[in-house]
C-alpha cells in the first residue's frame, strides 16, 4: 500500500463580507482569497508484473508498458487479467523486450476515476525497476481504452506512446493536451458496447490540434473485440517501442 499527495491549491476565490456587517446601499467587497491545501491517500493496487528473459543479466534500462483491462476482469483474481492482452501472450509463451505491468481495477471501480493510482504505481516501478523512463507506454480495452485515453491526457508527460482500443474519453481536453502525443487507437465497427464514434472522437479532436502522429484502425466486420487481433500483431509492440518521449514532451 502506498500513500499518495496532491498539493492542491485552489487559487482566487470570492469572499464576501458579512451581510450584518454592510451599510444600507453600500456595495458588496470581492475579497481575494488563497486555499491551500496537501491531500494524501492509500493507494493500494494488486498487479501482475512481468520482466524480460535478461532483465536479470543485462544491467541496461529496459521499457515499460502498463496494460489495462476492461470492466469483465475487475475483481481481486489476478488471474482474469491472462484472459486478454499482453498477459494473454505471455501466458501463451510469448517473450517481451520489455517490463509489462498489468494491475486489477477493483470491484464496482473505473479505470477513468484511478489515473492518479495508476501515474503513482507507475512512478513506484520506476523506482523499484530498472525503467527506461523515456519509454513508458500505455495500452488498454474497452474500460481500459477509456482508462488509456483518460491516463495520457492526465498525464501526457508521463508517456512516450499510447494504444486504447475500443474506448472513448473527453475530446475537447485531449484537444489541448495530445498535440503531440504518438496514439494509434482500434475499434470495431460493428462494436455494440462503445460505438465507434467514441474513438473517432477523439482521433479527430487530436487531428484538429495538429497532432501528426494519430491514427485509427477500424476492423469493418469486428464487434466489441477489437483487442485479440490487435494484441496479437507484433507491428503494435513495435510501434509503441519506436517512440521514445523527448524531455520537452
Amino acid at each position: 500500500m502506498q500513500k499518495i499527495c496532491n498539493q492542491a491549491i485552489a487559487g482566487i476565490i470570492i469572499g464576501l463580507t458579512g451581510c450584518a456587517a454592510m451599510q444600507p446601499n453600500e456595495p458588496a467587497e470581492l475579497l481575494p482569497r488563497t486555499f491551500q491545501a496537501a491531500l494524501c491517500r492509500e493507494v493500494n493496487l494488486d498487479y501482475l508484473l512481468y520482466l524480460p528473459e535478461a532483465y536479470h543479466d543485462r544491467e541496461q534500462t529496459w521499457p515499460l508498458v502498463l496494460f489495462l483491462h476492461g470492466a469483465g476482469e475487475r475483481g481481486s483474481d489476478l488471474q482474469k487479467l491472462k484472459l486478454h492482452g499482453p498477459p494473454k501472450r505471455i501466458a501463451e509463451g510469448i517473450q517481451f523486450p520489455f517490463i509489462l505491468v498489468a494491475p486489477q481495477c477493483p470491484q464496482n471501480d473505473w479505470w477513468t476515476a484511478k489515473t492518479d493510482d495508476l501515474a503513482a504505481l507507475v512512478d513506484h516501478l520506476i523506482q523499484t525497476h530498472r525503467v527506461d523512463t523515456t519509454r513508458v507506454y500505455v495500452t488498454g480495452l474497452s474500460m481500459g481504452g477509456y482508462g488509456t485515453w483518460s491516463l495520457i491526457t492526465q498525464y501526457p508527460d508521463k508517456f512516450a506512446a499510447a494504444v486504447p482500443i475500443c474506448g472513448g474519453g473527453d475530446d475537447v481536453l485531449a484537444r489541448f493536451r495530445l498535440e503531440s502525443m504518438p496514439v494509434w487507437a482500434f475499434h470495431g465497427a460493428k462494436d455494440p458496447i462503445v460505438p465507434l464514434h467514441k474513438s473517432e472522437e477523439m482521433v479527430n479532436a487530436l487531428r484538429q490540434a495538429g497532432n501528426p502522429r494519430v491514427k485509427l484502425t477500424v476492423y469493418p466486420d469486428a464487434g466489441h473485440d477489437a483487442w485479440t487481433e490487435t494484441y496479437n500483431n507484433p507491428e503494435i509492440y513495435d510501434w509503441l517501442l519506436s517512440h521514445r518521449r523527448q524531455p520537452s514532451e
